[in-house]
């Protein structure tokens, strides 16, 4: 064979090679063309999580744990209040009467709650012995003055007239009947020249007002 034609028939082979290679992907059973497909996976959106709801507590009713009920007040009986004493009180003296030596006696309620007054103020007078002698009945203890927070309550002081047995003396010193062994600091007062007769001289019990105090 000359080499004309053994360059053609090479080239030949090398043509239809090309085609066969080249050539159209065979059909599948349904006719389309099979291949390799690449499915696109379907986005999902993560979902915020719940915020956590925060725990009822439940309301308390207005009369709950209130031993008074749905007013909110507590209770005040007579029995549960304290004696007063000289610290929960201030202690005033004012002459009422010279020639009796008369003295209004008046204690204030200085503190935030409610006290009871008991019986009769014990009144000394200066350096002198002994104190002074109760006028009058004073209420039981159920029945006892009510203070209030900065209400008053009042009692009369008498000296005595001078009869030449007793003595002069400038001031006097008060402490509150508290029904117990309760110490308490005497409240002072001035009582320039009063004179105290040693069988005259008393002392009402505690009242509300300054009229019955030196009534008495």
């Amino acid at each position: 064979m000359s080499t004309v034609r053994r360059a053609v028939v090479v080239l030949a082979l090398v043509s239809g090679l090309a085609l066969t290679a080249c050539g159209p992907a065979e059909d599948d059973a349904s006719g389309g063309v099979e291949g390799p497909t690449a499915s696109t996976p379907e986005s999902v959106t993560p979902s915020k999580p719940s915020k956590p709801s925060k725990p009822t507590t439940p309301s308390a009713s207005a009369d709950e744990g209130s031993p008074s009920g749905g007013d909110g007040s507590s209770p005040d009986p007579e029995y549960a209040l304290f004696p007063c004493s000289t610290y929960d009180v201030k202690f005033t003296a004012t002459l009422a009467e010279s020639t009796t030596g008369s003295y209004l006696l008046k204690i204030t309620n200085k503190g935030t709650k409610a006290c009871k007054v008991l019986g009769h103020p014990v009144v000394t007078f200066g350096d002198l012995d002994g104190q002074a002698t109760e006028r009058g009945e004073a209420p039981g203890i159920e029945d006892a003055l009510r203070l209030e927070a900065g209400e008053s309550a009042y009692a009369g002081l008498m000296g005595g007239v001078d009869d030449g047995t007793g003595k002069t003396v400038d001031s006097i010193a008060m402490t509150m009947n508290t029904e117990s062994d309760l110490e308490q600091t005497p409240l002072k007062a001035s009582t320039p020249g009063l004179y105290v007769s040693p069988d005259k001289n008393s002392v009402t019990a505690w009242v509300d007002n300054a009229e019955d105090a030196l009534g008495s």
